[in-house]
């Protein structure tokens, strides 16, 4: 039995029934949070362009900005939007960004097939379930040689749930597994000048998943070791199988998503402890008037997306590369008193860039990451006073839960942005309730009206 065989047999013989109660609550409050989140990217000055090149011709899939394309292109859509704004939700211990690439092919292959919101619902838990198993097999190896771990795992994901959900048996869906992970790609380029590629790199696993399954009907084969073979997935892309066949057996029986974390803010989840550090001092009665100078203890493995290089860390080249910057997020809420989606929708503010100059940083000693994102920051004062506060890690995992009304009040905030105020609460109704929905009928009419933002100008080439 190989990896892709466990993975297949879990996919094919999971039932929602099956699903503990805590994980199918978690996956509702997970799914909303990412619906609202694409919903708000949809008309941000960057993103909303995008849904253009989307070839909509009465397609049968959902986009969240609006309308219908087919389903692979409604899947990279919504992958990408959910992504963008760098506010949905990760689980911290496998680095993955489950729901950019869960979502999207869950909607989009529920919607293909006329399935219920069960089977959305079902579809959701078992991509994000096979991505963190991939993540935790090998943590923070695929960082380290460039790859963004959600594109490579979230293939996978979505093959195992869009085959699933295609009707296939567990050797088709291992064949579409050997098929996606043949296609899975997504690097970390994007860190040397701040492009906004990145958001494309879920959008893009959900695309592979979906088309793999199709050609898994089809009767296309994949090599059944594409995930522990000496050419597969874990030694190309992370350098070692690790501990993949362990994650892999424990499918079904140990379940991973309701440990994933919420994002409290629009930025790398790496940089959320330290604006929780920075929100701790300034409750002291810290202003970024008082600042003399600002040190950070820093994870080492962190280090390569928020510290380096420095100089561009602390005044990025543009509101969205701000959002890997550790120092201007931290200067950002100094100086401003908040770090939120419009924080990054404007060029760097050049009073948030010279705070920022005033902040260095050093390796943090025995940071225990990625099992926690841990954060110090220790501030000199202009009166020569000497502050510190320390987190031990992020806010929103299992370990430091937050509120469902938060999540709640945050999904109204991002998808006011998009819809109606009475649409949203309707729209939160039916995902707090979706397992309940014969069918997907009237979500989709909700999801599919036109955005309250006037739309950008865009000539398609064809």
């Amino acid at each position: 039995m190989t990896a892709a065989c466990d993975i297949a047999a879990f996919a094919a013989g999971l039932r929602l029934n099956g699903v503990p109660p805590a994980v199918r609550e978690a996956a509702c409050l997970h799914l909303t949070d990412a619906i609202g989140v694409g919903l708000a990217s949809s008309v941000g000055e960057g993103s909303r362009g995008w849904s253009a090149v989307i070839n909509i011709r009465g397609g049968i899939a959902t986009c969240l900005s609006g309308g219908q394309a087919t389903p692979n292109e409604a899947a990279m859509l919504n992958g990408a939007l959910i992504h963008a704004l760098e506010y949905d939700d990760t689980h911290t211990g496998s680095v993955i960004h489950g729901s950019a690439v869960a979502a999207p092919v869950a909607l989009a292959v529920a919607e293909a097939e006329n399935a219920s919101g069960a089977d959305l619902l079902l579809n959701y838990v078992i991509a994000w379930e096979v991505m963190i198993r991939i993540g935790l097999a090998a943590p923070g190896a695929f960082q380290v040689r460039g790859f963004q771990v959600t594109a490579i795992a979230g293939a996978i994901g979505a093959a195992a749930a869009a085959a699933r959900q295609r009707g296939l048996a567990a050797d088709g869906i291992a064949q579409a597994i050997g098929i996606a992970g043949s296609q899975a790609s997504g690097l970390l380029t994007f860190l040397e000048d701040g492009s906004s590629v990145k958001a494309l790199n879920p959008g893009w696993a959900a695309q592979t998943g979906i088309m793999a399954a199709s050609l898994a009907a089809s009767g296309m084969t994949g090599p059944s070791g594409i995930l522990d073979g000496p050419l597969g997935v874990m030694q190309v892309f992370a350098g070692k199988v690790g501990h993949l066949a362990e994650q892999t057996a424990t499918l079904g029986q140990m379940w991973h998503l309701p440990d994933a974390a919420y994002k409290l803010y629009p930025c790398c989840h790496y940089i959320h402890p330290f604006l929780e550090a920075t929100e701790k001092l300034m409750a002291q009665g810290l202003r970024a008037e008082q600042v003399k100078s600002i040190t950070v203890d820093v994870a080492a493995e962190q280090a390569p997306l928020i510290c380096e290089p420095w100089a561009r860390r602390q005044a990025p080249s543009s509101g969205y590369d701000g959002k890997w910057g550790l120092a201007y997020c931290i200067a950002l809420m100094l100086q401003t008193g908040k770090v939120d989606v419009a924080s990054f929708e404007t060029a760097p503010d050049p009073a948030v860039i010279a705070l920022a100059q005033q902040i260095d940083w050093r390796v943090m000693d025995n940071a225990n990451f990625p099992q926690v994102f841990p954060a110090h920051v220790a501030v000199e004062t202009t009166w020569d006073a000497s502050l510190s506060a320390t987190i031990e890690d992020v806010c929103g995992t299992s370990k430091r839960p937050v509120n469902t009304n938060l999540i709640e009040a945050k999904f109204m905030q991002n998808a006011q942005r998009h819809l109606p105020v009475g649409a949203c609460h309707a729209l939160l109704d039916m995902l707090k309730n979706i397992s309940d929905a014969s069918d997907l009928s009237a979500l989709s009419a909700i999801l599919r009206l036109p955005s309250k933002a006037k739309p950008l100008a865009f000539s398609h080439v064809t």
